[in-house]
């Protein structure tokens, strides 16, 4: 045989060093040979002589190794094939022989060459049933490990049963065990004594079963954790698994980070208490429970909330008055309530923060205030609208035993802000739904209580946070939505409309510039607006109590003129009223015309109303047709509206011929009397005056004065009652042309008190305390002939006299 060791010249034997392998006696080998060293030596290995030491490199970086990077024991083996690979590389089987010691390298070029000498195993002689019980138990360890192994093939135990020879039993299990490394393996060679190569390999084998008995447990326990809908999750929970059994997880070192935030959060004791149970409730689960993330959540949430944080804010009154100008023209009482506030607080810095409601038709500047007061107080702001909420939850949370349960807005407000001390804007807070889910207005009565939203609790949280620092800022267009409650928390501010003055103020100063900046325009360069041109829009094109209507014909104006501009043209844009119909279009409201017109028949006459947009003008039409008794109301009317009327007939009838009015015109004509616009629904007690006024001019023929218009309440004795919206209706009136205001003299210190004298120029005021007042001030004092139309002189009115009219 080839292979025969009596043939092998161990004088010059050819040693091939190898990284990181260790070939055992008996072992075949499978080696890639690539340095030019290595390569030299097997190409001039003979044919009838093809043994080689294989010995193994202490450090495998060595890419030359030198006789002292080689281990001193080492195997002779045989070289059974060759194979050339196409990268130029050699891939040779061996098979080891037996251990070989190099004495003497006799050759270092092109390949070492060595003087070796065979070594031969140590067989104890003594204690044969220890050595017997010693060669059992690796026999049956190895046997474990190719059992408990995914990798090694369950052949190698029915080998390993037919090996009698101890020697070489032991190399072959050292050969064929994965987890052994190179340098133990090489210890093993090295190991000529039988018995303690022996027990070397017991000792590896026993830590082989431990590995793999833990490892089995670790499988079998996540595959008990995991299910079907987890099974995408299978590695990351085996590493989870591993990292358990190792003491290494992750899930300590974040329980010990959360605990530190939670120390340093500044936390109630009540608080604190709760978030140190949930983070010993957190510390016990396993990642993969249900509740894992929920807990977590909860707790990221409370540390995150600030608790004693506050804005660093000092006070400066001067600062804050500067601001509020500069933001907003007028609103004097609005500046004034902040200001007042900001000098208490200087004094008393632990001030509660105020609940301010602001109530005014759009586009008064509600929202844009509440963001000019942050300012001015340098605090964070948040604004959350209430439009259209119906669930109670939105503002106090979910429970958390519901899925994707979390805190409520204000909570939510509050993190955001990043201090306990913004400016919470609740916008629109008249338009909150309620339905089955819940009222959301009720949950606000905490939030807006001074005495008790120090104590707030939301439902996710569970636990008291302070909110008596938040200044809250309402806003809303009516009272008649908020329920009483809820009001009574709140200091009312009222944004009453802008006069045209004002709003040209607010047009030059705010507007204008917005506009021409955000169409990229230039002043006085390319585009300006004179005086009267706004004028003319805010008659003409606008009819609002606010001045986003306003802006937008702005906007429009800026738009053309940047449109001239792309298109190559460079001449200026002067506006005038002159010009405006070229941008914005034939005048769509015709106030002082509009008026004359229509009041030139009898039965016509102007009131005053008060909505949510502001003030406007309201025309009432009589008419009176042959019948009796019946009494007709329309144009969308309500219950308090159709009240005044039938109270404004009874008192015209029973003074009818103070007016030459046929005392008994009822029981042979029919009245109707009709509010324009019937689309829109219309309400409330003060246009009682304005009825009793369009009767008496339908049944005495006698038209209303031009460009006069009026308001208040009437009673069945003829007294005249105070109204609201004084100021808003007083603008709508002056906006619409007229030129005289009746009004109850009870609303005498509204008028002072709200409108400045600017407001009132061009305007006479008439206070009237009844309604015989009222008729002397509003009406011609000649009635006009059917037939003509012209005053009639010296005539009293028949009962023909006053039939219908043309």
């Amino acid at each position: 045989m080839a292979k025969n060791k009596q043939s092998i010249d161990f004088d010059e034997l050819p040693i091939l060093p190898v990284r990181d392998t260790v070939l055992f006696p008996n072992a075949i080998l499978p080696l890639t040979v690539g340095r030019d060293s290595s390569l030299r030596l097997i190409n001039d290995l003979k044919e009838n002589e093809k043994f080689i030491g294989v010995v193994a490199q202490r450090d495998p970086r060595v890419d030359n190794p030198q006789p002292v990077d080689l281990y001193h024991i080492g195997t002779v083996a045989f070289v059974h094939k060759v194979i050339k690979l196409p990268s130029q590389s050699l891939f040779i089987f061996v098979e080891g022989l037996q251990r070989i010691a190099v004495d003497e390298v006799i050759q270092t070029e092109p390949f070492l060459r060595a003087k070796a000498k065979p070594l031969t195993d140590v067989v104890p002689t003594e204690k044969q049933s220890e050595f017997e019980a010693l060669v059992r138990s690796v026999t049956s360890l190895f046997q474990q490990v190719v059992q408990l192994s995914p990798t090694l093939s369950d052949d190698l135990q029915t080998v390993v049963m037919n090996i009698d020879d101890p020697s070489r039993l032991a190399d072959f299990i050292a050969a064929n065990l994965p987890s052994l490394s190179s340098t133990e393996k090489q210890e093993l060679l090295e190991s000529l004594e039988l018995k303690v190569r022996l027990e070397r390999l017991n000792r590896q084998l026993v830590r082989e079963v431990e590995v793999l008995q833990l490892r089995s447990k670790i499988q079998s326990d996540v595959q008990d954790q995991v299910t079907q809908s987890q099974r995408e999750y299978y590695l990351r929970e085996q590493m989870k698994a591993i990292q358990k059994e190792l003491g290494e997880a992750d899930e300590q070192q974040e329980i010990e980070e959360l605990r530190k935030k939670i120390d340093a959060a500044g936390m109630t004791e009540e608080a604190k208490k709760e978030a140190h149970r949930e983070l010993g409730r957190l510390a016990k689960m396993s990642p993969a429970a249900a509740d894992y993330h929920v807990t977590r959540t909860y707790l990221e949430w409370l540390v995150a909330l600030p608790w004693t944080k506050v804005s660093d804010f000092k006070v400066d009154i001067h600062k804050a008055k500067t601001i509020l100008d500069e933001d907003h023209w007028d609103l004097e009482k609005v500046k004034d309530r902040i200001l007042d506030y900001l000098a208490v607080l200087q004094l008393k810095p632990q001030l509660k923060g105020p609940i301010l409601c602001f109530v005014g038709p759009p586009g008064v500047g509600k929202t844009s205030l509440g963001k000019s007061i942050a300012r001015a107080l340098d605090r964070k702001f948040v604004r959350m609208s209430l439009g259209g909420i119906h669930d109670e939850a939105e503002i106090r949370g979910h429970r958390r035993t519901y899925i994707g349960a979390l805190p409520g807005q204000i909570i939510q407000g509050i993190r955001r802000a990043e201090t306990r001390d913004p400016i919470f804007m609740l916008d629109e807070v008249d338009k909150i739904g309620r339905d089955f889910r819940g009222d959301p207005s009720s949950a606000l009565l905490e939030v807006l209580d001074p005495e008790q939203n120090s104590h707030f609790r939301d439902n996710y949280l569970d636990v008291q946070f302070d909110l008596s620092k938040v200044l809250f800022i309402c806003t809303a267009n009516v009272f008649d939505t908020i329920p009483p409650p809820l009001l009574d928390r709140m200091e009312v501010l009222e944004l009453q409309g802008y006069s045209e003055e004002e709003k040209i103020q607010i047009a030059v100063r705010h507007l204008i510039p917005k506009q021409i900046d955000e169409h990229g325009l230039k002043v006085p360069d390319q585009i300006e607006f004179q005086r009267d041109a706004l004028a003319h829009i805010i008659r003409h094109y606008t009819r609002e109590a606010g001045v986003r209507n306003l802006e937008r014909e702005i906007a429009t104006v800026c738009r053309k003129q940047a449109r001239k501009i792309a298109e190559g043209s460079t001449e200026k844009l002067l506006t005038t009223p002159d010009n405006l119909r070229d941008f914005l279009g034939i005048p769509r409201f015709r106030p002082e015309t509009e008026i004359i017109e229509r009041t030139r028949q009898p039965g016509v006459v102007v009131g005053l109303a008060w909505t949510p947009t502001g003030g406007d003008i309201l025309f009432i039409e009589a008419n009176v047709m042959k019948g009796g008794k019946g009494f007709t109301m329309t144009g969308h009317v309500g219950q308090v509206m159709q009240e005044s009327m039938q109270a404004a007939l009874a008192w015209v009838r029973s003074h009818a011929v103070d007016y030459d009015i046929d005392p008994e015109f009822f029981q042979s004509k029919d009245i109707h009397i009709h509010v324009p616009s019937g689309a829109i629904p219309k309400d409330g007690p003060s246009a009682g005056v304005t009825m009793v006024a369009a009767l008496v001019s339908a049944l005495a023929r006698r038209p209303s004065r031009e460009r006069v218009a009026m308001t208040g309440e009437i009673t069945l004795s003829g007294q005249v009652l105070p109204v609201g919206g004084i100021k808003e209706k007083v603008l709508a009136a002056k906006r619409a042309g007229v030129k005289e205001i009746v009004l109850p003299a009870d609303n005498e210190p509204n008028v002072h008190e709200d409108l400045n004298p600017e407001m009132l120029e061009g305007l006479q005021l008439h206070y009237v305390k009844t309604i015989q007042e009222v008729i002397d001030l509003v009406l011609e004092k000649e009635p006009v002939s059917v037939e003509t139309g012209k005053p009639v002189r010296d005539v009293a009115l028949t009962p023909a006299a006053a039939g219908s009219p043309n």
